[in-house]
């Protein structure tokens, strides 16, 4: 059985519905935190069980007779963060998974100025010594981040972050095609082990984003740098929680360092035609503003 975890998020059920496109329903199981959320796909004929990454011993059940397990990754911070990915890598292999998946970050490292990556990185470490064939996806950005950010731009005309750098940004839609190949089959051993950057094939900053947010609504965006002290202050006084608020801030130190401005070839390949633009992304979303 080909079992997915997180199936109720943005990333796994995308996942789950291109992984029906590949697989008979009753070889796909998920691990979810809510079943009820997830009535949709049991009325599909996916399996579908409790499991959560900070309760281990629930993983027993939503993990039984594995054969490959995807485990998407917690949104947790942190050493919380890479204990509940360890515990289900663990659950994956005490199950008898013959490969365990795990997505991961095309930036993953641990000196990474992006707080996500030394958890995708730990991670990474904690799946190689299992002694179990593994796949770290090596995601690109995703471009659904930058619904976070626009939204003052489209009222204000003004784009107003931090200095930043290029990113990888990539659709989840496209990163779900490539989680499910990998999974369902994977026989040139491509997506093997550390995978290379899976990413759209361009990099963008937020200067090009202000670009793309004026094609789209026809008149002029501005790309303004606010200093990190300054923007930080700006998103609280907006209503962000002031440690969210410092968390971003990272993706923007982050990506003045260069760590985001990586480019592949593999998750084309893979998918077998172009990767979504941030143009084509973004155009609906501001289509509805």
């Amino acid at each position: 059985m080909l079992i997915v975890t997180g199936a109720t998020g943005r990333l796994g059920a995308l996942i789950v519905d291109r992984l029906l496109e590949r697989v008979p329903a009753e070889r796909i199981g998920v691990s979810v935190r809510d079943v009820d959320k997830a009535a949709g796909l049991a009325a599909r004929g996916v399996r579908v069980r409790a499991g959560d990454f900070t309760e281990p011993g629930s993983l027993k059940h939503a993990f039984e007779d594995a054969e490959r397990v995807l485990v998407v990754s917690a949104s947790l911070w942190g050493d919380a963060a890479v204990a509940a990915n360890s515990a289900a890598v663990d659950a994956a292999r005490e199950a008898g998974a013959r490969r365990i998946l795990y997505t991961s970050h095309q930036a993953a490292s641990p000196t990474s100025r992006f707080l996500p990556q030394p958890v995708h990185a730990a991670t990474e470490e904690h799946l190689r010594r299992q002694g179990v064939p593994y796949t770290a996806l090596r995601n690109g950005f995703y471009t659904a981040t930058l619904q976070h950010y626009i939204g003052a731009a489209l009222e204000t005309g003004t784009l107003a972050v931090p200095q930043d750098g290029p990113f990888s940004w990539t659709a989840h839609e496209d990163l779900a095609e490539v989680a499910a190949a990998a999974l369902a089959d994977d026989a040139d051993g491509t997506l093997d082990g550390v995978t290379p950057p899976l990413t759209a094939p361009r990099t963008l900053d937020f200067a090009g984003v202000a670009e793309v947010l004026g094609r789209l609504t026809g008149r002029a965006v501005a790309h303004v740098v606010m200093g990190d002290d300054e923007w930080i202050e700006a998103a609280v006084a907006a209503g962000m929680p002031r440690p969210a608020a410092e968390f971003s801030l990272t993706m923007f130190t982050a990506a003045r360092d260069g760590e985001f401005d990586v480019t592949g070839s593999t998750l084309e390949s893979v998918i077998g035609h172009p990767a979504r633009t941030v143009e084509e992304v973004l155009a609906p979303v501001v289509g509805t503003r």
